[in-house]
C-alpha cells in the first residue's frame, strides 16, 4: 500500500472513530472541566463553554496527547490543542450533519465551502476559529493552529515540533 493510501486510511479511521465517539452526550467530568478551565484565558473559557460535549471530550484527549508527547505543553500549546476545532461552533451542526457536511465537502470543494451556509462555515471552521480566537485574545500560537491544523505540514508557521506533536494527537 502506497503512503497515500495509508494517511487516507489513517485519516476515514480517525474520522470513523470520532463519530462513534460524538454519539456519546455530555462533556468531560468537572474535575476535568477545572482543569481545561486553569489552562485557557478568560475570553477562550468563554469559547470552549460554547463547543459541543463531544468535541470538549476530545479537544481534551488532543491536549493530554501532546502534554504526554511534549513531555509537558506550555498554556498556548494545551489552548491550541483545547481548542484547533472551535471554529465548528459557527456551524450549529450535530453529528450527523457534520458527517454529511464532511462528505459534501470533499465532492463539492471551495464552492461549497465558500458558502455562507451552515455546511459552508462548518467546513470552515479552522478560519472562523483562529478569527474567534484572535478575538478572544488568545497567542499567536494558539490562533495560528486553529488555522492550520487541517493544511499540510509544509503549510505550518508553528514551530515543527509543536505542530508535529498536535497534528499527531490530533489523529490518535
Amino acid at each position: 500500500m502506497d503512503v497515500a493510501s495509508t494517511g487516507s486510511l489513517s485519516r476515514s479511521a480517525h474520522l470513523v472513530r470520532r463519530f462513534f465517539a460524538s454519539l456519546w452526550p455530555g462533556g468531560p467530568p468537572a474535575k476535568v472541566e477545572n482543569w481545561v478551565l486553569d489552562s485557557l484565558l478568560a475570553g477562550e473559557a468563554d469559547l470552549w463553554r460554547r463547543m459541543s460535549g463531544p468535541d470538549r471530550r476530545h479537544a481534551v484527549s488532543v491536549a493530554r496527547r501532546v502534554d504526554d508527547r511534549l513531555g509537558g505543553a506550555d498554556r498556548s500549546v494545551l489552548a491550541a490543542a483545547l481548542l484547533h476545532d472551535v471554529g465548528k461552533v459557527a456551524s450549529g451542526l450535530g453529528t450527523l450533519v457534520r458527517v454529511l457536511a464532511t462528505l459534501v465537502g470533499m465532492v463539492g470543494g471551495d464552492r461549497v465551502r465558500s458558502s455562507d451556509g451552515r455546511i459552508g462555515r462548518y467546513l470552515r471552521h479552522p478560519q472562523i476559529g483562529a478569527d474567534l480566537l484572535e478575538t478572544a485574545g488568545s497567542d499567536e500560537l494558539t490562533v495560528a493552529w486553529a488555522a492550520q491544523h487541517h493544511l499540510p505540514a509544509e503549510r505550518w508557521t508553528v514551530d515543527q515540533v509543536i505542530a508535529e506533536a498536535l497534528h499527531a494527537a490530533d489523529d490518535d
